[in-house]
């Protein structure tokens, strides 16, 4: 029995071992925004990866908190969206951290919107224009049509610095990319009502779903990028034909009353969105989200407006 008992112990001590050894080298991801949580978790699955803001944050405006540093200190790898959306606050996190990763010249600093087709570049900016980035809207985790390179260039960064298991991450890339591809062909059919449809926004946060969607946004609750909404501003927006828009949107970080005054004065329904996607969500499960809250506020189906009657 000693020699069986002795074989037992040695596979136990052994599996704890390799369970140990897994879990020490285990990869600290740093994101700045949710999105690139998911992103990067549908590729390291088992990776510690840690998001600074939260869906209900406006990422524009983050304090960086000691403890982000402290987070930002142990990272192997940095995503953020780059085009200064965080420029308030990123760059503090990088240099207080004193971490090679985080640094612009690193390889393991991933901005993604060097990696899309950018939308709204301008040659020229001043205050007087408000919240606007000259490298063009940052809001890039809509841009896709982009999903699929932002895919590949984190499967290659997470290979150079873990190569041990760089086969697994190229396996999940490319089951992530054959999804992603499945997935916009499905989109396509299923927000074919959407084209042409009209709407107020506020910002321009869906500003490359609506272009991939054909949506024109005509007006926005803001009077300025970054600015909030004011009566006057708010008055003139009713001035706008009754034809004019087809539904007035808004995140859901953000202050709903603008909308919803909006809505009172013009009759036109309003759409909350999501920004980014919740604890747990997929980036597909984030579209189709976006994408069923607008069909069924702008292109009801029978069975909608039946439920709604219903309802009412």
């Amino acid at each position: 029995m000693a020699p069986m008992l002795f074989d037992t112990l040695k596979k136990c001590l052994a599996a704890s071992a390799a369970i140990f050894s897994a879990q020490a080298m285990a990869l600290n991801i740093f994101v700045c925004e949710p999105e690139w949580q998911a992103l990067v978790a549908a590729h390291a699955p088992d990776a510690d990866i840690f998001s600074a803001t939260t869906a209900m944050q406006d990422p524009h405006y983050v304090q960086a908190r000691p403890s982000l540093i402290a987070k930002m200190r142990q990272a192997d790898l940095v995503m953020c969206s780059g085009a200064e959306l965080e420029i308030g606050w990123l760059p503090m996190l990088q240099s207080k951290s004193g971490n090679r990763a985080a640094q612009n010249s690193s390889d393991t600093m991933i901005y993604a919107a060097g990696h899309v087709t950018m939308l709204d570049t301008h040659n020229h900016v001043d205050r007087a224009m408000g919240d606007i980035h000259a490298h063009g809207n940052p809001h890039v985790q809509f841009a896709v049509n982009d999903i699929p390179e932002l895919s590949r260039v984190v499967t290659e960064r997470l290979r150079h610095i873990d190569p041990e298991n760089a086969r697994l991450y190229q396996a999940n890339g490319i089951r992530f990319r054959a999804q992603w591809h499945s997935n916009i062909l499905r989109w396509q059919e299923l927000a074919a009502p959407l084209r042409g449809k009209k709407v107020v926004g506020y910002h321009t946060t869906y500003r490359y779903l609506f272009d991939w969607l054909g949506i024109e946004q005509v007006a926005d609750l803001e009077p300025k990028p970054g600015l909030q909404p004011t009566a006057s501003h708010l008055q003139s927006l009713t001035q706008l034909g009754k034809d004019s828009f087809d539904a007035i949107v808004f995140s859901s970080h953000q202050d709903q009353r603008p909308a919803n005054w909006l809505h009172e004065h013009t009759g036109k329904p309003v759409v909350e969105l999501p920004m980014t996607v919740s604890d747990g969500q997929s980036l597909s499960e984030l579209y189709d989200q976006v994408i069923h809250a607008l069909l069924k506020t702008m292109a009801p189906t029978k069975s909608d407006i039946t439920s709604g009657e219903a309802h009412g």
